[in-house]
């Protein structure tokens, strides 16, 4: 049985999307792409921290042995006791002297943690390491039940079954093919023409795929919450299902965000209930690959991200968005911080974050 405890703790169509006109990287400012291989970072620290969780309890389980090391005795195992659950885990790399005048936190999305900004799949430098060159200090984050997070026992605690994506699902999802075009194996599969995917390192990257609930998502939003509320404000890079969670720590804690960057959000709170006039201050940027106009799932996505986009301008929300194939930009997957032009749409976010006088 489980015995839980309270915790501690302006209207624009898809197609035609706003683009400001944003400055060039200046001078002292973030580093032109590839610059970065070789300059030294000057950090002040580098640390870690679980945030957000609660305590429970089970009891009427029966014990067990267990052999947990070859030529060991067998140990009892009592599985009733006492937990920390519903816990998430943050990175951070503090710089000795940042530009941005406050923490930049990236987040993830389903099915996925934070280390999708580390290393790209092909071992490139990611996004972490770009924007602390581009003068941010940065905290990553595993989101509850993901990586560094860790797990609680299931089903008692995480309710439901686990959902595993399989690499047909992440190839045609994530757009690096068209629909149907997974045949068994990377190298059997059709990728669009122009993907911007590292297509020879698809396999590695489905290495970093991570388990996930459908029924955690309170529990998700709950350690964002007490994230922001303990440790922001932040400025926050939000992909996929992270979008959400961003959205609803600004409308919780608008003190505390600063800015959000929504990379293919999928999804958003409800705009007709939500008071999004609190979020007036809080500038938002919506960035786009490509082929979501002949992908159903991108395609519903879309018309319901328009209209939480109309309701957000319509409440005086500076909105703006980057549609990338309406600006040249071919190819690029669902996965924008691993394609291989991945800094050419970091240092596109680092000037938006310039031009909103984010940085000093």
């Amino acid at each position: 049985m489980v015995k839980p405890t309270s915790a501690k703790d302006n209207s624009q169509s898809v197609n035609a999307p706003t683009q400001r006109e944003l400055p060039s990287t200046a001078p002292g400012r973030a580093e032109p792409v590839g610059a970065r291989a070789s300059a030294p970072l000057l950090v002040r620290e580098i640390g870690s921290m679980h945030v957000g969780g609660r305590s429970a309890t089970l009891d009427g389980l029966p014990g067990m042995d267990v052999t947990f090391s070859p030529g060991n005795p067998p140990f009892r195992v009592n599985p009733n006791g006492a937990f920390e659950i519903e816990q998430m885990y943050v990175q951070y790399v503090r710089l000795v002297a940042p530009r941005a005048f406050q923490p930049l936190l990236l987040m993830h999305g389903g099915g996925l943690c934070g280390v999708c900004y580390e290393t790209t799949p092909d071992g490139r430098p990611g996004w972490q390491s770009f924007f602390l060159h581009a003068g941010h200090d940065v905290h990553v984050a595993d989101a509850v039940e993901r990586g560094r997070a860790s797990w609680a026992r299931s089903p008692e605690f995480l309710r439901g079954a686990p959902m595993f994506r399989t690499k047909a699902e992440a190839w045609e999802l994530f757009r690096i093919g068209p629909e149907g075009s997974w045949r068994g194996n990377t190298g059997a599969s059709q990728p669009y023409p122009d993907s911007r995917f590292p297509v020879d390192a698809f396999d590695q990257s489905m290495k970093q795929s991570i388990p996930r609930w459908t029924t955690t998502d309170a529990a998700i939003q709950a350690a964002y919450d007490t994230l922001a509320h303990d440790h922001g404000p932040f400025a926050i890079i939000a992909h996929s299902q992270g979008g959400n969670f961003a959205f609803n720590m600004a409308l919780r804690h608008p003190g505390k965000v600063r800015a959000i960057v929504a990379l293919e959000p999928s999804g958003f709170p409800d705009p007709v209930s939500s008071k999004l006039h609190t979020l007036a201050g809080i500038p938002h940027l919506f960035i786009w690959g490509d082929n979501t106009g002949v992908n159903e799932t991108w395609l519903s996505m879309r018309r319901g991200l328009a209209r939480y986009i109309a309701a957000l301008r319509a409440s005086g929300v500076a909105v703006d968005e980057f549609d990338l194939p309406s600006m040249g930009i071919r190819g690029n997957s669902h996965m924008l911080m691993m394609d291989r032009n991945s800094d050419e749409i970091a240092a596109r976010v680092q000037r938006w974050f310039e031009s909103r006088d984010l940085m000093g």
